[in-house]
């Protein structure tokens, strides 16, 4: 993780669909955050070679990239379908490539896109992992249902569900380096007293 006067917002996609609605909604945020000031990414995970985590340790290139772009970042954006009421494989598979070197004191932002009515489980799923890997995850969150209808190759169609991923987006940039507030608050304080000039 690093700190900027550009944020650095990634996201990594939890979908290998070529169509994914995923896909669509993740880079909806990524523009918003892009607006917001920050240089972005999108983590295709199409293009990467990951097997299935073994026990023992193997040289995975791939695996390699990842961790060095999710440590570069100052915001993961997290996106999945659901699967079965939880997160993908393929983005669980992704993250067990990855630690806590990567996401320690990282900002975190989850969104989902659910094919039913009733999104929500897989963000739960995900913020227990954020938490264990020591994340800052956002208390904003995009659940999205019906993605069938909702989410098309032009957008989010649903206007409330639209500006929520753009805040989200907005959020991840607001937010990047919030593990350093206490010493950015107290370097504040310490500049107000001594007054202008000096």
């Amino acid at each position: 993780m690093h700190h900027t006067a550009e944020p650095r917002v990634v996201a990594i996609c939890g979908s290998l669909r070529d169509h994914s609605k995923t896909r669509i909604a993740l880079r909806e945020a990524l523009d918003s955050a892009n607006s917001a000031g920050a240089s972005t990414e999108l983590v295709d995970l199409r293009n990467y070679e990951l097997p299935a985590l073994k026990a023992v340790d193997s040289d995975v290139p791939d695996a390699e990239r990842l961790r060095e772009i999710v440590s570069d970042a100052d915001s993961i954006l997290l996106g999945t379908p659901n699967y079965h009421g939880s997160y993908s494989g393929v983005l669980k598979n992704a993250l067990d490539y990855c630690g806590r070197d990567e996401f320690s004191e990282t900002v975190v932002g989850l969104l989902e896109v659910a094919a039913g009515q009733f999104p929500g489980t897989a963000l739960v799923h995900l913020r227990t992992v954020c938490r264990t890997l020591r994340a800052w995850t956002l208390p904003t969150e995009v659940a999205i249902p019906d993605s069938h209808t909702i989410v098309t190759e032009a957008g989010i169609q649903e206007q409330a569900i639209a500006e929520r991923t753009a805040r989200l987006g907005r959020e991840l940039v607001r937010f990047a380096g919030v593990s350093d507030y206490p010493e950015l608050a107290r370097h504040g304080s310490e500049q107000a007293a001594a007054g202008p000039g000096e």
